[in-house]
């Protein structure tokens, strides 16, 4: 490995794009991808020692890693002045809970099952869940973790506060500036940080005050104007194939206990995946993947590589979903405001739930348009987690109707309002 001051000079010369000689941008180059490398094995050693204690966790959640991509690893380091080396989110996992409350738990967890360990230590810990970033009104709990003299960072999010993450990562891309960079104008960024204000209230099942609704909505107008001056026509209804997600399940199966490598590139300029693919679990083997299909696929010109690993492709749904159903621009913020309305019932079900509502409504499963319980449990909702107590609490609040003792079932198309708000 190379010293630290090789390794800082390298990336400070790469954030600031200034060398002297093409052998000195390889050079930069290579240290830079050596040094990002060198996260991946201790990332997955760490990410399955805490997917195997999460398996006493008394509680639902998703975890999924991630090899920070280099454009956003350059940007932070122009951004706040930094050294490579300084940067402690390199290597990330991300778990998301249903509640706050779920985030405490697990911290309280994590950190009975980290008091003995020799590996695994806490360096350090930020919460940004009561009163949420300055800069932007972000919230979440991030744990710090070192091992083997690594830092790996540890993001745990509630659903209100991953849904407001995977809003404004959209937006960012229909405005064309990161907004979680602080980066746009301060009127947009205003808004996402009154709309984080708003949840957290809503959370806490605390009701925002009538004036806090007002400003929200003149905030969103306001921000609607100065996107829709700035937006590049970029076509922005993303689906994936669901044969797509079933080959990717077949292969998960073979080795369900196991963190699977995956390469995602998206297409920010279509709204599509243009690969995801599994990949080698060997950190040199899936480096190598990641680092080539960055240089293939440039951020400038509209393109996203993401090397994430998990052991159910489904995680990876849910803890990176700005992927998933993106929005078009003339939706996009008024489905946030809407969803304020909806989001105190949203909590009343958990994800699996919401999983066999969005199945159903996909598959346009309205009234007489029933589906057997076969078909809703073994191909539909093959991956959904407690599917059977799931389905029970649909049928038990009305959304899911059903005709006779196993069915067939079908939305309550008396309730599509309803249904709606908890989507």
């Amino acid at each position: 490995m190379y010293s630290k001051s090789k390794i800082d000079n390298s990336g400070k010369a790469l954030s600031r794009n200034v060398f002297s000689s093409d052998d000195q941008e390889l050079e930069a180059e290579l240290i830079f991808d050596d040094y990002r490398r060198s996260h991946l094995q201790p990332l997955t050693d760490t990410t399955m020692q805490i997917q195997s204690w999460l398996s006493g966790f008394d509680g639902q959640y998703y975890i999924a890693q991630r090899l920070k991509r280099k454009p956003q690893i350059l940007r932070k380091m122009h951004r706040f002045s930094v050294r490579l080396t300084q940067l402690q989110d390199i290597g990330g996992n991300r778990i998301i809970v249903d509640k706050n409350e779920d985030v405490e738990s697990l911290r309280r967890y994590i950190h009975e099952k980290l008091v003995n360990n020799k590996d695994i230590k806490i360096h350090r810990e930020t919460d940004y869940r009561t009163v949420g970033r300055d800069d932007t009104g972000y919230r979440a709990l991030h744990i710090i973790l070192e091992t083997h003299k690594t830092k790996i960072e540890l993001q745990i999010r509630s659903s209100a506060q991953h849904y407001w993450a995977e809003c404004i990562e959209r937006t960012s891309v229909i405005y064309g500036h990161y907004l979680k960079e602080n980066d746009g104008d301060k009127r947009v960024i205003d808004y996402f940080k009154l709309l984080s204000h708003v949840f957290f209230e809503i959370e806490s099942k605390r009701e925002p005050t009538p004036q806090e609704k007002i400003d929200l909505d003149r905030k969103r107008e306001e921000s609607e104007k100065i996107i829709e001056n700035k937006k590049n026509g970029k076509i922005l209804h993303s689906h994936v194939n669901d044969d797509v997600i079933h080959t990717l399940t077949t292969i998960e199966s073979k080795n369900p206990d196991s963190i699977k490598n995956w390469i995602l590139i998206f297409d920010w300029n279509t709204g599509h995946f243009v690969n995801w693919e599994s990949i080698s679990r060997d950190p040199t083997e899936a480096y190598e993947a990641y680092s080539q299909n960055e240089r293939l696929y440039e951020e400038e010109t509209g393109f996203e590589v993401v090397l994430v690993g998990s052991s159910n492709v489904e995680m990876i749904r849910k803890t990176h979903s700005h992927y998933f159903g993106i929005d078009g621009y003339d939706s996009i913020l008024e489905k946030l405001d809407q969803s304020i309305l909806g989001f105190s019932s949203r909590q009343t079900i958990d994800a699996g739930s919401r999983r066999i509502l969005l199945t159903l409504r996909r598959k346009n499963r309205w009234g007489k348009k029933a589906v057997s319980l076969d078909t809703l449990k073994n191909h539909y909702c093959q991956t959904v987690f407690g599917f059977d107590v799931a389905l029970e609490k649909l049928l038990e609040l009305g959304l899911v109707t059903k005709n006779g003792k196993r069915g067939p079932f079908s939305l309550n198309i008396r309730k599509q309002e309803e249904i709606n708000s908890y989507l």
